[in-house]
């Protein structure tokens, strides 16, 4: 198991996942994005399995699943909204988050972002993302005040239909880039054509 890399991070946003079936038929719809402010790195791994097949001495077939990625999300403070609306936690009347056993399934998000400093500022997404409970960390030293950061656990499955993430290409359509963290960008599947003459 090779170490994380660790990528900072800016542009972070959340857009709520949610899956309908109507006659055996799923589909997908996505809130609008909703910025996570103060994002500090992320680190996944991709999770899958390569699988040989030999035929003839040789490697004659290689199956490789993508089963997505997994890792960390390392945030300065994770927002209200986003306890509420992924993690399931309660506010109350009185202004106060409850987390309850009970609510152990959290919802179901895209995550959009890019990394700072990529030269291209290259925009991602990941369609179906899940995130466990954070752990509870606070740093106290002597003379310096370290902020303490929360990291959120992150699982990024592919959707039944198999769509796992996204990122913006070298000749991304202008329009899509500047409105990538206004909705979730999903392909309608329309392949581009090599552009040549005849």
């Amino acid at each position: 198991m090779g170490n994380k890399v660790k990528y900072n991070l800016k542009n972070v946003h959340a857009a709520v996942l949610t899956e309908t079936e109507t006659n055996g038929v799923k589909t997908f719809s996505y809130g609008t994005p909703k910025a996570i402010p103060g994002a500090v790195s992320i680190a996944l791994d991709a999770e899958g399995e390569s699988s040989p097949f030999y035929a003839d001495g040789i490697v004659y077939f290689r199956s490789v699943t993508n089963n997505g990625y997994s890792g960390d999300l390392e945030i300065a403070l994770i927002p209200e909204w986003f306890r509420t609306e992924v993690l399931q936690e309660e506010l109350d009347s009185k202004g106060v988050l409850i987390e309850k056993s009970t609510n152990a399934e959290s919802t179901k998000f895209a995550l959009l972002f890019e990394f700072d400093g990529d030269v291209n500022a290259i925009r991602h997404v990941l369609y179906k993302c899940t995130a466990s409970r954070p752990s509870i960390e606070s740093e106290t030293k002597e003379d310096t005040i370290e902020p303490g950061t929360e990291k959120l656990s992150i699982t990024a499955d592919p959707r039944s239909d198999g769509l796992v993430k996204a990122r913006t290409g070298d000749e991304v359509d202008q329009t899509t880039y500047q409105n990538w963290y206004k909705s979730v960008y999903v392909s309608t599947g329309d392949s581009a054509s090599t552009q040549g003459e005849g």
